[in-house]
């Protein structure tokens, strides 16, 4: 009478299920045009952050943030191409395409937020970009932001009323 215990000849030893998972093996590198796809995406993530860090021109602030939103997503469709391309390669990703779709997908947030805001309070920011560049003092700085304050709050009440 056979046990439970006893196993077909030929068959592999059972593992204990307390045991760790047996390794799984070791995939290739990615190829060196997805490790370098996925580098020049962080650059380009990297980048539109540093973008939207560096406005000056509060004028061209809706440009710069535009261009921002472009080059962040750029970035990331090429880290996900690289990091998909790698998948169907067989092959490990990209080292940095993981940082990459992160950096990317903050930037491509973070300017998309920003666009959004500056074009729902666009009369309003040109106005307070015009007042600021009249302003030579500190006092007259801080009114103007202090305007700015008071007519972004007057137009979140009168779009929170419809």
């Amino acid at each position: 009478m056979a046990r439970l215990t006893d196993r077909p000849p030929g068959s592999p030893p059972s593992r204990s299920p307390f045991l760790p998972p047996a390794p799984r093996p070791q995939l290739p590198p990615a190829a060196p045009a997805l490790q370098q796809r996925a580098a020049a995406a962080l650059v380009l993530a990297v980048l539109s952050l540093i973008t939207m860090r560096l406005i000056g021109n509060l004028q061209r602030a809706v440009y710069v943030v535009a261009v921002a939103l472009v080059v962040a997503l750029v970035g990331l469709s090429l880290a996900i191409s690289a990091m998909k391309a790698a998948k169907r390669a067989g092959t490990r990703r990209p080292r940095v395409a993981t940082a990459s779709v992160l950096l990317g997908a903050a930037g491509t947030l973070f300017s998309a937020l920003a666009l959004v805001g500056l074009l729902a309070f666009w009369s309003q920011y040109m106005q307070y970009a015009k007042c600021l560049n009249g302003a030579s003092t500190v006092a007259t700085q801080s009114a103007c932001q202090q305007q700015f304050k008071n007519s972004v709050g007057d137009r979140m009440t009168v779009l929170g009323s419809r």
